[in-house]
This record gives C-alpha cells, structure tokens and sequence, in this order.
C-alpha cells in the first residue's frame, strides 16, 4: 500500500491517499473540532465521495451521537435495513450493528444490498470498539473488479443473477427477521412490489428475483461489477456444511443461492475467479475507536477480516 498526499486541503487539513494497484482510499486525520468541521466541509466531502469512492475520517470520540451527526450532515436522512440477507440488530434509530457472524469468519466482499431492487448510495461505517487483531474492513474498486473478471466470465453473467432464497427457522433467517415483519400480507406486497415471485409451503417461504450482475455508476459512466451471486451461491459455504445441507435440501431449498438468469447453474470456478479478483483488489485499513468510513457502494465493495478480542463496528445506510 502506498500513502501520499493528495490536493487540494479540506479546511487547512490535507487528505492522504492510501491505495494499492486497484482501490484506493481518501483519509483525513481531523482537527481536534472533528464534527464542526465535517459540517462546513460536507459538500466538498461528497464531492470527494463521487471521485474516490471511499473516505476515512479518522480524529471523532468513540461517540454514536457525534456519529449520528456525521451520517445526518453528509449523508441526510438513514435508511432502515430491510430485505435482510444477514444477522443484525438495531442500536439507535437506523443506526445498525454490523454483520454478526462469529469472529473467526471472514465476510466476503459485495456491495450492500446489491441483491436487491433498492439499495443505499452511501454506507457509513463507525468504530466503537477496535478489535485486538484482524477485523479490518477490506473495500474494493467495483470499477477495478469489473476490469479484472475475465471478459468470458462477465458474458456468463451479461443477462443478470438470479436469487432463491428460503426462509425457515432454524436454518438461515427467518422470513419475519428478513422482512422485519410478522403480517404474510406485507411481505407478499413486498415481494409484488419489487419483482420477486414467493410461494409459501406452510410457514416456509420461497422466493426468486433477478437482477442485474453489471451495472453503470452514473458519475463517472463507469461498468462496476455489482451483485453478490459469489456470496449467495452455495459454494460460499464450507465444503462440510455444503455436504451437509444438501443432504436434506434440494439446492433450490437453501437459504440462498444463485444461477445464471435463466436458471442455468453458475460454474463453481467462474465464482472462485470472481472471488480471486475481490482479493485482488481489496484494499484493508486497520480501525481505530472513533474512526469513519463513508463508502460510495456503487463504486466499493467492503467486506470484513476475521478477528480477536471484541470488535464493535455500527453502519448507517443513506
């Protein structure tokens, strides 16, 4: 990783750019008013937002109100977390814990929500707790990863991904967790509203939707590679617990999965090209308490390090 200044100084603070071959970061150290001065510079820190993609703010107290401040002043107002893929609770507002998977799990690089029919423009990343080791959060230039897939690949992928997912208890989430309700009535107008088909089998859901794998960032006319067909299929899990389930479950009956638009399977090694190209382009900053990350999840993929110790990282989504 290589770190030099970048110009023109933000308010008398100068921006370093921290980057390797492919994705690079904007980082700040702020003066000791951190939050005044986030809010006379906040739109000239959109502006760098559009063109790096990925700003770390580092200098705040390990405060979820002066977070709040800073999620409201750039950001405006937060989105709730619906269409849930992951674990996660509510701290304050729509403010978020993130992704609660065990410590020793690395969590795979994708744009939030990019699954989905609606999706944030801009995520906000808070360090509460830095871990003892590890727990970085890795981002990746969606414009480098889209350059980086072999063109072969992308064609596989030009018509889009389709996802399955089955919600049940016990074995992923269930649908009132995903959905954040507990009324049938709301989900199916959910699903209706955003392209999915569902089908119930008693209190088991099933649904299906397509998306597009590919798409265009409108600031920059870049192609970003952008879905999480690598995340969903089945081949992210543990070659055991692969086994295991499918020994109960027809493919189409996971939690989750994804297929080429037509239904046709997604080879196992177009996806581990994919993933190979995320480590390629990702680029890790350590956390520290009181730190920022604002992501542009058009143009990052961010993901998570496994780690030690406790680790405590909130996100808001605008």
């Amino acid at each position: 990783m290589t770190d030099v200044a970048a110009t023109p100084p933000r308010g008398g603070i100068t921006a370093r750019i921290r980057r390797n071959a492919h994705t690079s970061a904007l980082a700040y150290a702020l003066p000791t008013e951190p939050l005044d001065w986030v809010r006379a510079h906040a739109e000239e820190l959109r502006t760098d937002l559009r063109e790096h993609g990925l700003l770390h703010l580092r200098g705040f107290p390990a405060d979820i109100e002066v977070f709040n401040e800073v999620v409201t002043a750039i950001g405006g107002t937060m989105l709730e977390y619906n269409e849930r893929s992951t674990p996660r609770h509510r701290v304050r507002g729509n403010i978020y814990t993130s992704t609660e998977y065990p410590p020793d799990q690395a969590i795979p690089l994708h744009n939030e929500n990019s699954y989905s029919a609606h999706w944030p423009a801009t995520l906000f990343f808070f360090c509460q707790t830095a871990p003892r080791t590890g727990g970085a959060t890795p981002m990746a230039d969606s414009r480098a990863v889209y350059e980086l897939i072999p063109e072969s690949v992308r064609t596989r992928f030009s018509d889009g991904v389709a996802y399955t997912r089955t919600f049940r208890e016990g074995l992923g989430l269930s649908w009132q967790e995903a959905f954040q309700t507990t009324d049938r009535a709301r989900v199916e107008s959910y699903c209706a509203r955003n392209g999915q088909e569902f089908t119930w089998d008693g209190n088991v859901l099933h649904t299906r939707h397509l998306r597009p794998a590919i798409q265009r960032e409108p600031h920059t006319g870049a192609d970003i590679w952008f879905n999480q067909a690598h995340l969903f299929h089945v081949s992210a899990l543990e070659p055991e617990v692969r086994e295991a389930v499918l020994t109960v479950y027809r493919e189409d009956e996971l939690p989750r999965n994804a297929y080429h638009a037509g239904g046709a399977a997604i080879l196992d090694s177009d996806l581990d090209q994919i993933r190979e190209t995320y480590a390629k382009a990702s680029l890790s900053l350590p956390w520290a308490p009181g730190d920022i990350m604002i992501v542009n999840n058009l143009l990052m993929a961010h993901g998570r390090e496994p780690y030690t110790g406790d680790r405590r990282i909130m996100v808001a989504m605008t």
